[in-house]
């Protein structure tokens, strides 16, 4: 993936991932992206760096929804290497908050759309987070399909 460091939604972000340590400072700067975002692409990234930093789980499943709705509406192909990790994130949300069938839907769509990452470092470690939110969901359904009386 490829990111422009003279994009300034992009520089924000970057500078706010160097200080992820204070979670002020680095939503600070995720949020100062959101306000100068100018099109989907910058919407999707500067969404995606916001969702890390929300309190809650709902807030963090819109955020991740914003991002990846932002990211599904560029057309020019910039975000489709994105798509992988923003579905990921999406479906951990949805499971988090117990929406177990959004959150398969989402894991399937990850998995789909992962043919586009080159192999790699990334790649693998956006496969293993599919592959975990999937064993997560299972265990989920297995508890959620279990009876009082088990």
């Amino acid at each position: 993936m490829h990111f422009d460091p003279d994009n300034p939604v992009v520089a924000l972000c970057a500078a706010g991932m160097a200080v992820e340590g204070d979670r002020e400072q680095a939503r600070a700067l995720f949020e100062r992206a959101w306000s100068i975002r100018r099109d989907d692409y910058e919407a999707s990234i500067a969404a995606h760096f916001l969702a890390r930093h929300q309190p809650t789980i709902a807030e963090t499943l819109a955020w991740n929804e914003h991002a990846l709705r932002h990211a599904t509406t560029v057309s020019d192909g910039r975000t489709v290497e994105f798509l992988p990790s923003l579905y990921l994130n999406v479906g951990d949300s949805y499971l988090a908050v117990g929406r177990l069938a959004d959150a398969a839907t989402a894991a399937e769509l990850a998995d789909a759309n992962l043919a586009v990452l080159p192999a790699g470092g990334y790649r693998d470690f956006v496969e293993r987070g599919i592959r975990g939110l999937a064993e997560r969901i299972a265990a989920a359904e297995r508890d959620a399909a279990k009876t009082p009386n088990d």
